[in-house]
């Protein structure tokens, strides 16, 4: 299986997908234990949750499962979040702090997929960035992410249903973050939150340069709204789904290109 998988559009939205993976090669996974094979932490269906919402848009998906090589880690293994809990560039554990191998990998294992995963993945979406930025003159970085709404190693409470992410401002012009908070406050049935616990990962982080027309965001979901429960098999709940794809599709809806358009002309503008 290739490891990434691109879809080119022609609308300045890219869909960074680098959880929902599901592939382990077969000698890491026989490396796994009994709980780890399970891939609880994936971003379970967002390829499917996300399907057809927005036309033109691009793609960049990760095959491999997280457990392989988290895709949305610093490379240098570098915190995302210090002082607080969370896994690393290539999880020993899963996000309810249970070991995840029989025999954690060493340091060449390691380097192995950061050069075969990782920076596959990283280089493809770079690439899509430059592609759409040369020909619309801005990029919009999209990440899709899910998680488990409880987790106590992780965070306090029940988390909220949407969790937007542009790392305190730094990653994504605020106009662009209000137009995605806006769109998903019009459902009061859902709970938002702007920079909460997921400030947005090593990606976010990595790309989004407002100053260059390069914004990136981070979306954080809730499982429980489109699964039927959060514990295996973590099944897609089509009914639930399909309420919940109203918020998703009303935000690419908002995010038109007509907007960004004009949104790009009048920060040329301003910068003139």
């Amino acid at each position: 299986m290739k490891p990434v998988e691109i879809v080119q559009g022609t609308s300045p939205i890219i869909l960074g997908q680098p959880h929902s993976g599901t592939y382990v090669p077969d000698h890491i996974y026989a490396n796994l234990n009994q709980t780890g094979r399970k891939l609880i932490d994936t971003d379970w269906h967002i390829p499917k949750l996300y399907e057809g919402l927005a036309e033109n848009v691009s793609i960049v998906r990760a095959n491999f499962s997280r457990y392989v090589i988290d895709a949305n880690r610093d490379p240098s293994g570098t915190s995302l979040y210090p002082g607080q809990n969370t896994t690393e560039l290539v999880p020993l554990t899963t996000f309810d702090n249970q070991p995840i191998w029989n025999k954690p990998p060493g340091k060449e294992d390691i380097a192995h997929r950061l050069s075969n995963f990782h920076c596959v993945y990283h280089q493809a979406l770079q690439a899509e960035i430059d592609r759409v930025k040369g020909i619309h003159g801005m990029a919009v970085l999209y990440d899709c992410h899910s998680i488990r709404s409880e987790i106590p190693f992780l965070f306090d409470d029940k988390l909220p249903d949407f969790n937007i992410g542009d790392n305190s401002g730094r990653s994504c012009d605020m106009h662009i973050t209000k137009i995605v908070e806006e769109a998903c406050r019009q459902f009061p049935n859902y709970r938002t939150v702007v920079n909460g616990r997921f400030k947005g990962g090593w990606t976010t982080r990595h790309y989004g340069r407002p100053e260059n027309n390069v914004h990136a965001i981070q979306m954080e979901l809730a499982q429980h709204c489109y699964l039927v429960s959060e514990q295996w098999p973590f099944t897609y709940a089509a009914d639930k789904a399909s309420e919940f794809r109203k918020v998703l599709a009303l935000i690419f809806a908002q995010l038109t290109p007509a907007f960004l358009f004009n949104f790009k002309e009048s920060q040329n503008e301003s910068r003139s």
